[in-house]
């Protein structure tokens, strides 16, 4: 499998409509047959900061996700509300589920 964090700073005045827009992203995302996880959090001491975590589970399933209604969407709800461009880190997934480690 497939983790990716993606990390988003949102303008203060954009927090709750932010929230929304990535919690109906989130919504339809987990129902993506590639997806096996989507996780979306706030961080505790500054709430302009979230993270999303999404969990693939194959190679081909993130660009499969970004070829959905409903990302689009998203994408082109929140890019106004960023104070600066999200960015990602991808992991291998060790433990549960790999044979190999």
């Amino acid at each position: 499998m497939l983790v990716v964090h993606v990390h988003v700073q949102v303008k203060p005045e954009y927090v709750e409509a932010f929230r929304a827009a990535t919690r109906a992203n989130a919504e339809a995302s987990v129902r993506e047959p590639g997806i096996a996880r989507f996780d979306v959090a706030q961080q505790a001491d500054d709430p302009t900061r979230f993270v999303l975590v999404e969990v693939y589970r194959t190679a081909a399933a993130p660009a499969a996700h970004k070829e959905t209604a409903h990302y689009a969407t998203w994408r082109d709800t929140v890019a106004p509300m960023m104070a600066q461009p999200r960015t990602s880190v991808k992991y291998t997934n060790l433990f549960p589920d790999d044979a190999g480690w």
